[in-house]
């Protein structure tokens, strides 16, 4: 796989990340695609024009008003010939312009008037990134098949750190790579749930496990490299969306994670429930906090979360379920047992400690199945995770064939 002869128009809006896109436009050709940038008025205040000719070897549009390029409508032959249109950086303003379907400068214009896959890259600083206009218009563009690469978290250059990085060059690369692919699971709606599930006591204190959530977004970019649309529910973590996740659902609670995985199943083809949900929850949960009585002691009744698994092969019609075991002894066992008592299709078990799983770089995983097992020993979780899919993939087809 790669990005030989692909076509791609980047478009720059305006923002500082916009000097990360010189370095992306370096990268996409050495990885041997072609590239036109089309800029916004906005963007050449922060990278000018002629840099990114130089980068690209094309010339670069940013006025729609241009007369020489538009004697011949180039604004939709340069719509025509993209392959892919990446947009990097893409500010709040002109997510919001995409949103509304407003097509007033060049780049707009060719989002609109072209037939090829849109990405976006956000990037902004974190308090517009959390504003809920920003969050409708996000919302919004995924309905309609947008792909949104990020943000990531971390320092920003007005000194806030948060959420509204743009990706790095290299992530956006390997995003358009894979959505190039024919792949194992192309074709296909992968659901994937990940990370842990809080169960508020009081406003301060919960109940939650040590799950970090990285298999799980792990597994859900290897399956989006695989080809697959990928939709992600996800606990509560501090991750940025991996690349060519088409939908991300953030939740808290397992009732939370419950109503939005039965949700997003209802289109999904494979299921991965590679959350740590948790198994209880306090039966009452105070509206204060809660003060210490003297040493007498707490005492909290808890009662069972809903099953998402069970739900689902209770369903006289869902989609292919693999699960996850996390174990500290005897993983084997329960992980039969579960797959069994689920009614499963595959199952992913791991040993957690000893520097694996929870709180890990690495991990290991034994894979059960009606009639057969595969051990895919300790490795990165995105070396992992790639391997679980290729797998899966074997599977289901399998199981279809």
């Amino acid at each position: 796989m790669s990005l030989a002869e692909r076509r791609v128009l980047l478009g720059v809006s305006g923002g500082i990340a916009a000097y990360k896109s010189c370095e992306l436009v370096r990268r996409l050709r050495e990885g041997g695609a072609e590239v036109r940038v089309v800029m916004t008025e906005a963007a050449t205040h922060f990278v000018s024009p002629t840099t990114f000719q130089a980068l690209s070897g094309q010339s670069v549009r940013v006025s729609l008003w241009d007369a020489q390029a538009e004697a011949a409508m180039g604004h939709i032959e340069l719509a025509r010939w993209a392959e892919r249109i990446l947009v990097a950086p893409a500010s709040a303003g002109l997510l919001a312009r995409l949103a509304q379907g407003m097509a007033d400068d060049l780049l707009t214009t060719l989002c609109l008037a072209s037939p090829a896959p849109l990405f976006l890259a956000p990037a902004m600083n974190q308090q517009m990134w959390a504003h809920p206009a920003v969050q409708a218009n996000v919302s919004t563009l995924r309905q309609r098949g947008t792909q949104l690469l990020g943000p990531a978290a971390g320092a920003q250059a007005c000194g806030d750190i948060g959420s509204g990085r743009m990706l790095e060059a290299h992530e956006l690369r390997d995003a358009l790579l894979a959505s190039f692919a024919v792949g194992a699971l192309a074709g296909l709606n992968v659901l994937v749930s990940a990370g842990p599930t809080y169960e508020d006591i009081d406003p301060v204190r919960f109940i939650g496990n040590r799950s970090s959530g990285r298999m799980g977004f792990a597994v859900a970019q290897a399956a989006a490299e695989a080809g697959a649309r990928v939709t992600l529910v996800a606990g509560p973590v501090s991750l940025p969306t991996p690349p060519g996740v088409m939908q991300r659902t953030d939740v808290r609670s397992a009732a939370q994670m419950h109503a939005a995985v039965l949700a997003a199943a209802a289109q999904a083809d494979i299921y991965i429930a590679a959350a740590a949900v948790g198994d209880y929850r306090p039966l009452e949960v105070s509206a204060q906090k809660l003060k210490k009585q003297g040493g007498s002691g707490l005492l909290l009744q808890l009662g069972e979360n809903p099953d998402i698994l069970a739900s689902l092969s209770a369903q006289e019609r869902h989609p292919f379920l693999v699960g996850f075991a996390a174990e500290t002894h005897d993983v084997a066992g329960y992980a039969q047992d579960k797959l069994q008592r689920k009614g499963l299709d595959m199952i992913a078990a791991n040993r957690v400690g000893e520097g694996l799983g929870f709180e890990a770089a690495d991990n290991a995983l034994s894979l059960y199945w009606a009639g057969g097992a595969v051990e895919l020993p300790r490795a990165g979780k995105t070396a992992l995770a790639r391997q679980l899919i290729t797998h899966v993939a074997e599977r289901y087809r399998a199981g279809r064939a």
